[in-house]
């Protein structure tokens, strides 16, 4: 025990030893200044000055931009625009997929090739048609306060009127149908025969989406309607449109001709398509 004080007696003394550091000129040996020192305040100095050193590196590597010219630290900026990019990348992947959508049916309508499906008004109205007797047609009491409150509110707004909205199709040109529509034999079209150079009309308003020369059909020009309703007007003599343009109802957007390799003469053949599936033109357009 006398052995542990002694030791410990020892290194108390040693680090309370008391030193003196002097700074002199080399030349003249004149004192410029001097520290008294012991061993503890050493070792507390350094101590507090590594501390202060490792936590002043830290707070600027963290705060301040210069971390990027640090090996391993990524950029703030470029952490920002990789955001934006992937974002971007994203609305991008969106457009493109729709876009694959829009071209996947126009390749239908170009080349024909779909399955045999019967799309008719009747089909329409069969496939909405229910049975009444299982409905509860009774208004509720909910649904009649419901009904009187909205009819207070639209009663004197001046945007709601009794003008309902009618979805029209034109019939782009009027003629002899020579070649109706016959999904077995892959003909998705009614042919009409017209003079040479009859403008041909727009069905209803819509895009154009294709307006080129192809060998097998000459002149083609394709709008999309809304209901996500395609026409399709080939073999003309010249179209009056491009691709982009909106067009009215009823106007003018190519002639009449015989252009194509598969042409017989001077006709329109007209198709009709919903949602990627070929419709029957002669249930929706009286062509005659």
């Amino acid at each position: 025990m006398a052995k542990k004080e002694k030791r410990a007696k020892k290194i108390k003394k040693k680090l309370l030893h008391k030193y003196r550091l002097v700074v002199l000129n080399e030349d003249t040996f004149e004192e410029r200044f001097s520290f008294k020192l012991n061993r503890l305040n050493v070792f507390v100095f350094s101590v507090i000055s590594a501390l202060l050193l490792i936590s002043g590196t830290t707070l600027l590597i963290a705060f301040t931009p210069l971390r990027e010219y640090i090996p391993g630290y990524s950029s703030t900026k470029l952490k920002q625009r990789a955001t934006r990019l992937t974002y971007k990348a994203d609305s991008l992947q969106q457009e493109i997929e729709a876009n694959d959508q829009y071209l996947a049916s126009i390749r239908k309508v170009l080349t024909g090739d779909v399955k045999t499906v019967d799309f008719n008004k009747d089909s329409i109205i069969n496939a909405a048609s229910i049975d009444a007797s299982e409905v509860n047609l009774a208004a509720s009491r909910e649904d009649s306060l419901l009904r009187e409150k909205v009819s207070r509110e639209d009663k004197y707004n001046p945007l709601v009127g009794d003008a309902e909205i009618n979805y029209v199709l034109f019939a782009p040109i009027k003629g002899t149908i020579t070649e109706g529509y016959k999904p077995n034999d892959k003909h998705y079209a009614v042919d009409i025969v017209a003079a040479k150079d009859t403008p041909v009309k727009a069905i209803a308003d819509g895009t154009v989406i294709f307006a080129e020369w192809t060998a097998e059909t000459g002149y083609v020009i394709i709008l999309k309607h809304r209901n996500d309703l395609l026409s399709a007007y080939k073999h003309n003599a010249s179209l009056t449109k491009e691709q982009g343009e909106l067009v009215k109802a009823g106007e003018v957007i190519a002639t009449v001709g015989s252009t194509g390799e598969l042409t017989t003469g001077p006709h329109l053949h007209f198709e009709l398509w919903r949602q990627g599936f070929p419709i029957d033109p002669t249930n929706f357009i009286d062509f005659e």
